[in-house]
Parts: structure tokens; C-alpha cells; sequence
């Protein structure tokens, strides 16, 4: 894992390097501050230095634990991730939690159902949810719901003006939170659902299968004890795929619907070119993707005693 994200750090770096402009340029840019006074901010900043220079210079402070600070906040990268990763995090864990609820069972019951009425209609759901983009999908629930409806609030976190504690803070949250999660829960069931659909597939026409039901168990026995237990493997997958996300928050979803999390963050970071954010963000993902892997490793050990960790 340590040279992969050595590799991938000087990779971002070198790609954010080279992004026309600075910090600098992005807050001051427009402003009749003189160009020397500019200059002198750039130096001062080391901006002015080689990139190799610079690179080596953000790389000893990243294993010091210090991963620069970020100007649009005035505050270090690790404190800014901190106050907007939870937000994200929220969102992802009960949208993911609700997408394995449904894709799950409906997965296992398409399989099942192979190519009858029930298998056709989410099939054709699955792929709708997997076609339609993030921001028109984001939208549609907006337009019904919040402009025609008036049921839920449109945007943001907590409602503005309002000074909520306890119980009706948790409530007004909830509240706020009940579009994201459905927009981000119908765009991750169809994949989830037709990965789980075709382990299963790929698992009940197995020999082991046919002789359990032969033995007189039931089909509930054999489909959810036997046959879903060797299907795991690949769904573990998947999810250890999604652990990332759960934390690197979801870009176009936190933007549209003006929720505070480390994805619309990070989004506001590019056009202000609050470079050291960037970096720091970008690194934690990558992180993020390597433990996942590394999860899905371990789960594999645990879903079939045939596969052992040397």
C-alpha cells in the first residue's frame, strides 16, 4: 500500500501543478491588489519554487501528519476534512444501508425468477436507475416533492434561521436528509442488484446445488443457506468497493441539494484552487479504495473456509 500512495501522490500532485493559476490568482486575481504585493504572496507561499521542490516540501509535512492548510477556510486540510467528512458520511452509510436492504433480496428473487414477469420489471428498473444521472435524478425529486408538493425542504442541512436542539434539530436533519438519501439509494440499487443477481445466477446451477435438493430441503434452505453463502464472494466485492464512498461523499448529489459534505467541498476547492485541499482530500480517498480492497480480502477468508490469508 505505501508505494501505491507514494505513486498516486506524486501523480495528483503533478496533475494539480499543473492547473493554470494558484490560490493566489483565484482570490486576488480581480482585486486591485498591486502585482507585486502578488508576487510577494506567491513567494511567501513558496509558489514560486520548482514543483519536484515543492512536492518533497508537502510530502515531509504529510508524514508529519500535516497535510497543508487550506486557504478558502483559513483553517489545516485535516481540521476542514474532519468538520464536513461526517456530513457525507451520514448520507452514504443509510442510503448504502437501504440499497443492500432492497438489491439483496431482489437480486436473490430475480435469480430465482429467472426471465419471468418479476425478473423483466426490475430488470428494466435496475437499468434505469443505473442510466439516469445523478443531477436530473437530483432535480425530478426536487420538482415533485419540495416545488409542487411542498413536503420536504429543498436544500441545505437545517433550515435557515432556525436555532433547533435536540429532538427537533435531529428532526429537522432527518427531514433534510430524506431526498439525498433516496436519490443516492435509487442510483445504487440497480448495480447492486444485478451484481447480486448474477452471483447468484452463476452459484444455483452448481451440481452441490442440485444434489441439496435433491436431499428433500427446502428451497429457502438451499437458496439463502447454501446458495447465497458461496454467491457472497462476489458481493463482498462490491461492497468493499463502496466503503469509499461511504466517506469520500457524493459530488454532484451534495451540490444540488446545497448539503454541506466533503464532496461539495471539495468541489468548491477546484474552482478556488485551494490546492493543499485538494491534495489531502484526493489522498484520502485513495486510502479509503486500498483499505476497501483490503477488506474484501478479509471478508473473502471469512465467507469460504477455502480461502486463507498468507
Amino acid at each position: 500500500m505505501i508505494p501505491i500512495l507514494l505513486g498516486v501522490s506524486i501523480i495528483v500532485f503533478a496533475l494539480v501543478a499543473a492547473i493554470p493559476g494558484d490560490v493566489i490568482d483565484a482570490q486576488f486575481g480581480t482585486s486591485k491588489l498591486p502585482a507585486a504585493k502578488i508576487a510577494e504572496l506567491k513567494n511567501a507561499l513558496g509558489f514560486n519554487q520548482p514543483v519536484w521542490q515543492r512536492y518533497f516540501t508537502w510530502l515531509g509535512n504529510a508524514l508529519h501528519g500535516d497535510f497543508g492548510y487550506s486557504f478558502q477556510y483559513n483553517e489545516p486540510v485535516s481540521a476542514v476534512i474532519h468538520s464536513f467528512i461526517w456530513n457525507s458520511f451520514l448520507l452514504a452509510i443509510v442510503s448504502f444501508g437501504l440499497e443492500m436492504a432492497i438489491a439483496i433480496p431482489i437480486g436473490v428473487l430475480s435469480a430465482t425468477k429467472v426471465h419471468s414477469v418479476f425478473d423483466v420489471i426490475f430488470t428494466v428498473v435496475a437499468f434505469a436507475g443505473i442510466s439516469l444521472p445523478s443531477f436530473f435524478l437530483a432535480l425530478l425529486l426536487q420538482k415533485i416533492f419540495s416545488v409542487d408538493l411542498g413536503w420536504l425542504p429543498l436544500e441545505g442541512m437545517t433550515s435557515v434561521g432556525m436555532n433547533l436542539t435536540g429532538g427537533a434539530y435531529i428532526g429537522d436533519v432527518i427531514q433534510h436528509m430524506i431526498l439525498p438519501v433516496i436519490c443516492l439509494t435509487m442510483m445504487g440499487i440497480g448495480g447492486m442488484m444485478r451484481y447480486v443477481r448474477t452471483s447468484m445466477l452463476e452459484v444455483i446451477n452448481q451440481d452441490y446445488i442440485r444434489t441439496a435438493r435433491s436431499k428433500g430441503l427446502s428451497e429457502r434452505v438451499v437458496i439463502y443457506k447454501h446458495a447465497l453463502k458461496n454467491a457472497a464472494i462476489p458481493i463482498m466485492t462490491f461492497i468493499g468497493n463502496a466503503i469509499p464512498g461511504l466517506f469520500s461523499g457524493a459530488l454532484i448529489t451534495e451540490t444540488v441539494f446545497g448539503w454541506p459534505g466533503i464532496g461539495k467541498i471539495f468541489l468548491t476547492s477546484i474552482t478556488k484552487r485551494d490546492y493543499m485541499f485538494i491534495m489531502g482530500y484526493i489522498m484520502l480517498v485513495a486510502l479509503l479504495i486500498m483499505l476497501g480492497n483490503l477488506i474484501s480480502d478479509i471478508l473473502y477468508s471469512v465467507a469460504d473456509p477455502r480461502i486463507r490469508l498468507k
